[in-house]
């Protein structure tokens, strides 16, 4: 490693860069923020401005991943992918065909979000997980719709009334319970696997929303293992290699259903990485035939991130005297439409609960901080 180049491309690259840094890389970012902690962690960086709302062109991220190849100080070891590129595979295509990418390609990003494959696999596994429809259901009660290939919840409705069938979209029985999270990295020869607990920050416009997780949480041994056993399942079949999330629902009587797997770096890499950079690390080792990389001794601390919403309206931030634990700062001037998020909140405690309760603290904080700093 010792200052090896390696690109990312992410709709944020923060946290992928951050991780890069502590293991060694000079990360060379393409997202479509530039935030001040990404610029910093970064050796190079562009920003590909409209990427959020109308999601990556393939002719403006690949111009940008080549800009950064070459101006990089050595030749970069490859691409790792993050968010924003799971509904797309024929860009993650295009980028195979021109990088040396590090991370799932089309194939399996396909296998994971067509919902007639991956339900049907998961049946073939006996591994459960809610009743999923593309056709829509006769009563749409209980029901919700989503995107194919979408992430982070914005993208989920609740059926009310007669519903349409939509070649992009398709219907699953909603299931109350808990919401847990496994992220690690996999490979042919063993794989790491650590829980989080998720929850949502719901709006009017995108009742699931995601909102934030939290490492260690409380889980009796019984589902904790029955967790890990369906991820070292279907990782296997689906023959996962480098880091990938696998987002599961616990409804009351203890089933762990299977909502979806991301091919990718998840949201949950704030909380479980560590300060080697292991998690990236060990994702790079897993596409270049290294061994993996050994994880720090766990602590007995829990780590916590929650995403701030712009659900006080719209704004325009100001000159932010931005905490130490916060993360993904805009630059001054950046505008944000109502109900997209503006910043994220880090947080440690000894529990769960604890670091949690901390985190929704330090949200309100920075809620209160950004807002009274805005431009006018």
């Amino acid at each position: 490693m010792s200052g090896e180049t390696v690109l990312i491309a992410a709709f944020s690259g923060r946290s992928l860069a951050q991780s890069a840094r502590r293991a060694g890389f000079e990360p060379l970012v393409a997202d479509a923020f530039g935030d001040l902690d990404t610029r910093q962690a970064a050796g190079d960086f562009r920003v590909l401005d409209g990427a959020m709302p109308t999601g990556f062109r393939t002719k403006p991220l690949i111009a940008a991943l080549e800009d950064l190849s070459r101006s990089a100080q050595s030749k970069p070891v490859g691409l790792v992918l993050g968010s924003g590129l799971e509904d797309k595979p024929r860009l993650v295509a295009a980028l195979a065909s021109r990088f040396n990418l590090l991370g799932s390609g089309d194939a399996t990003y396909k296998a994971c979000k067509d919902p007639h494959s991956f339900f049907a696999r998961l049946d073939r596994l006996g591994i459960p997980h809610p009743q999923t429809q593309t056709a829509p259901p006769a009563d749409p009660t209980g029901w919700i719709s989503k995107r194919i290939g979408g992430s982070g919840g914005r993208h989920i409705r609740v059926c009310h009334g007669p519903q349409a069938a939509k070649p992009r979209r398709y219907f699953q029985k909603l299931i109350d319970g808990d919401r847990i999270s496994a992220g690690g990295v996999f490979t042919p020869h063993g794989n790491t696997v650590s829980l989080t607990r998720q929850w949502i920050s719901p709006s009017a416009e995108h009742p699931f929303r995601f909102g934030g997780c939290v490492s260690t949480p409380e889980l009796e041994d019984g589902l904790r293992g029955t967790i890990i056993n369906a991820v070292d399942t279907i990782a296997g079949d689906l023959k996962l290699r480098g880091m990938a999330s696998f987002d599961f629902i616990v409804s009351e009587n203890g089933a762990a259903n299977l909502l979806e797997i991301n091919a990718r770096p998840g949201a949950s890499l704030d909380v479980l990485d560590d300060s080697k950079g292991r998690m990236f690390a060990g994702h790079i080792a897993a596409w270049i035939g290294a061994g993996l990389p050994l994880m720090e001794e766990k602590t007995k601390c829990a780590k916590t991130m929650a995403i701030l919403h712009a659900d006080r309206g719209q704004v325009t931030l100001g000159d932010i005297p931005w905490p130490d634990w916060s993360a993904d700062r805009a630059s001054p001037g950046t505008f944000i439409p109502q109900g997209a998020p503006v910043a994220t909140a880090l947080a440690e405690a000894p529990t769960a609960d604890a670091a949690e309760a901390l985190v929704r603290k330090r949200l309100a904080e920075l809620e209160d901080l950004i807002y009274g700093h805005a431009k006018s």
